[in-house]
């Protein structure tokens, strides 16, 4: 090694560049370390990052005015062409602060970008501004399971795509046949409450490992029955290979109980219910003010059902009456199970919709009653928000309870899905990404390159056009 005294040529050859730094500054006789540049990537490496293709590429565009945004946004339209897509998403996300007035344009590539930003820029589109306030993880129950859930999503994201396959890898041997085979072939198999629960925790649980990967972290956890578990396996209350065993054990132990229950949702508060049951018949969930389900035998059910003639009502579509008298008989083995794992205190912490209360500490019990109990997640929800928490992320192959967090808390929330069962997974999600930036949420990296899975040294970044209204 030799000491640079004055400016030369650095030819390259064939041995790698090194560079002595001075912490006393860019030159002196003194080196405090030594970079060496990394070795190549692999020729194939590169070719298989450069394949990644994600449907739904986000620009963010933020500033201390909303005029501010707009002549940004002019400004961008016109200085990225013949720019990658992906590279100006990484640029614009990881170079730049968010400021107070936000917007987001999402397009499939940088031709579909710069018209949504053309949008924005003449006024068409109006930029949010970020607030504070705190975020919620929404685990979903059971219903919304759907055949194919997750797949496409697997084909754009490699986080997702890892993460399903271990939590679906620690089910073997606690389940008859591969989980992600009948989660992508087997429609039949998916509606049964011995399948749909494993399927959905696994759903659930790579889920929050690719928010996690885009730096969208939750301040507070909320659990819809069977996906309590998913909050708590997240939050460090149970190891991955002891909520898949207490999943399984759920699952398997529901499914062996007799049919010929029934759930019924209506539109009635619980005031309105609560005087008309009969035995035989719970009230299973309270979803928001105005939203009850009931749950029993059929005959007890229908016999409620009668006296609403006026509410609105539909009967679910189930293998069994969950939340019940009918689930008794499974509840001294599940707790024998549930006994046999361990349990930590929670990392992040949970709101029960078995208490409507925060947890400190889980037990066999819990989960035991949590079976048994009625799902109070609009006393959950109300917590929450008394909390602080102003948006509110649902985690599940389906919106199925956003409606229900909107109603509860009103207007004043962000409440968005991940996935929708009628909607293209991958956009979908980068949409909800999308939303909880504009709103404020820190996702660090994630409304950019890093969420096309490429690997974040392989894309290169951009020098952006500014306005005085913008700063690093």
């Amino acid at each position: 090694m030799e000491l640079l005294t004055q400016l030369r040529e650095w030819p390259r050859d064939e041995r790698p560049r090194r560079a002595g730094v001075s912490s006393f500054g860019v030159s002196g006789t003194n080196a405090h370390i030594i970079l060496e540049e990394a070795p190549p990537a692999p020729e194939e490496e590169v070719a298989a990052d450069s394949t990644i293709v994600l449907p739904t590429v986000p620009w963010v565009v933020s500033a201390k005015t909303a005029s501010g945004v707009a002549a940004q946004a002019a400004r961008l339209a016109s200085g990225v062409v013949g720019l990658d897509a992906v590279d100006v998403g990484l640029s614009l996300a990881t170079t730049r602060s968010g400021l107070e007035h936000r917007a987001v344009v999402l397009g499939g590539d940088a031709e579909e970008l710069r018209t949504q930003l053309a949008a924005l820029a003449a006024g068409e589109r109006v930029p949010g501004m970020a607030r504070s306030g705190l975020t919620g993880f929404v685990f979903a129950g059971q219903g919304g399971q759907r055949l194919g859930m997750g797949r496409e999503l697997a084909e754009s994201f490699p986080v997702f795509a890892a993460a399903l396959d271990e939590v679906c890898a620690h089910f073997n041997g606690l389940l008859d046949r591969p989980l992600l085979d009948v989660m992508f072939t087997d429609d039949e198999a998916l509606g049964q409450t011995g399948w749909a629960q494993p399927a959905l925790f696994a759903v659930e649980v790579a889920l929050f490992r690719l928010l996690e990967s885009w730096g969208v972290k939750p301040d507070y956890l909320v659990g819809h029955s069977v996906g309590e578990l998913a909050a708590a396996h997240v939050s460090g209350v149970l190891s991955l290979a002891d909520a898949c065993k207490l999943v399984a054990a759920r699952a398997r132990l529901m499914q062996a109980l007799p049919g010929g229950g029934a759930m019924w949702a209506v539109r009635a508060t619980v005031d309105e219910v609560t005087p008309l049951l009969v035995e035989g018949v719970s009230v299973a969930a309270v979803n928001a003010p105005g939203q009850v389900v009931l749950s029993g035998t059929r005959a007890a059910v229908e016999t409620v059902a009668a006296a609403l003639p006026d509410h609105q009502g539909h009967w679910l579509e189930v293998s069994h009456a969950f939340h019940s008298a009918l689930m008794d008989p499974m509840l001294a083995e599940f707790t024998e199970v549930a006994a046999t794992v361990e349990y930590a205190r929670p990392r992040v912490p949970i709101v029960s919709t078995l208490t409507g209360e925060q947890v400190e500490e889980f037990s066999a019990a819990y989960w035991t009653d949590q079976v048994r109990g009625t799902v109070l997640f609009a006393d959950a929800i109300t917590r929450l928000k008394a909390l602080g928490v102003a948006r509110f992320v649902e985690l599940g192959p389906d919106a199925t309870l956003m409606a229900a967090v909107e109603e509860t808390c009103g207007d004043d929330v962000l409440a968005v899905p991940v996935l929708h069962r009628k909607r293209p997974e991958a956009a979908t999600a980068v949409t909800a990404l999308a939303h909880l930036w504009a709103d404020g949420a820190e996702a660090g990296a994630a409304v950019a390159g890093r969420s096309s899975g490429r690997r974040p040294d392989r894309v290169s970044r951009h020098r952006v056009p500014r306005t005085r209204s913008v700063r690093r």
